[in-house]
């Protein structure tokens, strides 16, 4: 057997999330039908997280083994040809048997992006959140600076979190303003269920004036989600990069 890793980009405008599930059309069924297709082995795809219906990933990695003896410089092209073109295969690598793409991640990068002007860019309409209104971006980043550590982000993860720990380290949150748009990048050691999300919907009332820079801290140290603000569209979410040791 070997285990075979595969960085992919996916556009999630038209799935249900990454992960299979009974309504289908994910995109871990489309990946699974194309390896089939390809190899005859209906293989179990690890991924480095999952995402929700809507979310697009940019460096989503995944893992899975299989007999197949198809040169490892070979897979991305053929598994390319077989995929629909919302999804593509950036790179492939054989990797130790025991690695594991969720498992092993050290550390996982998102961005949040957002429309900014008066009306929406219709080119950039399923991968921006269009949010027209004047904010407070100096507030805004200030905001963010109460989650740079370790902390328990019970107030920033939705109720439908199945996580015994609620507790991550966040290594980084920036906002990066400029020709329209504003993107949050947040980094961090792993992630909660629809936490970026939430982090990101808080910081729009902050952005607003409905909160103050302050108040982040007061929400964290709370550990109750009513706390915290709305959770942000899901088309506006991007999976960036996941980095591992190896």
């Amino acid at each position: 057997m070997r285990n075979i890793r595969m960085v992919i980009s996916y556009v999630g405008t038209s799935y249900h999330g990454f992960q299979t599930q009974p309504i289908g059309n994910t995109v871990q069924d489309i990946l699974v039908h194309a390896i089939h297709v390809l190899t005859g082995e209906k293989v179990h795809i690890i991924a480095s997280g999952r995402t929700d219906a809507g979310v697009h990933a940019r460096g989503q990695v995944i893992n899975f083994k299989c007999a197949s003896r198809i040169p490892i410089n070979r897979w991305a092209l053929a598994l390319n040809a077989r995929l629909p073109e919302d999804i593509a295969v950036l790179k492939a690598d054989e990797v130790p048997l025991e690695f594991h793409a969720s498992y092993d991640a050290r550390q996982k990068t998102y961005r949040y992006t957002i429309d900014t002007n008066k009306f929406a860019d219709v080119f950039e309409r399923n991968y921006r959140f269009h949010y027209p209104m004047p904010l407070r971006i100096p507030e805004m980043q200030a905001a963010l600076s109460a989650l740079i550590g370790t902390h328990d982000f019970t107030s920033f993860a939705s109720l439908r979190s199945t996580k015994v720990s609620h507790v991550r380290t966040i290594l980084d949150a920036r906002l990066v303003e400029g020709d329209g748009k504003l993107e949050l990048f947040i980094t961090g050691d792993g992630f909660l269920y629809n936490m970026v999300r939430i982090v990101m919907g808080t910081l729009l009332w902050v952005g607003e004036g409905k909160l103050q820079a302050s108040d982040f801290k007061r929400i964290l140290e709370a550990k109750d989600r009513a706390q915290a603000g709305p959770t942000a569209m899901s088309h506006g979410l991007t999976l960036w990069e996941v980095v591992y040791d190896f």
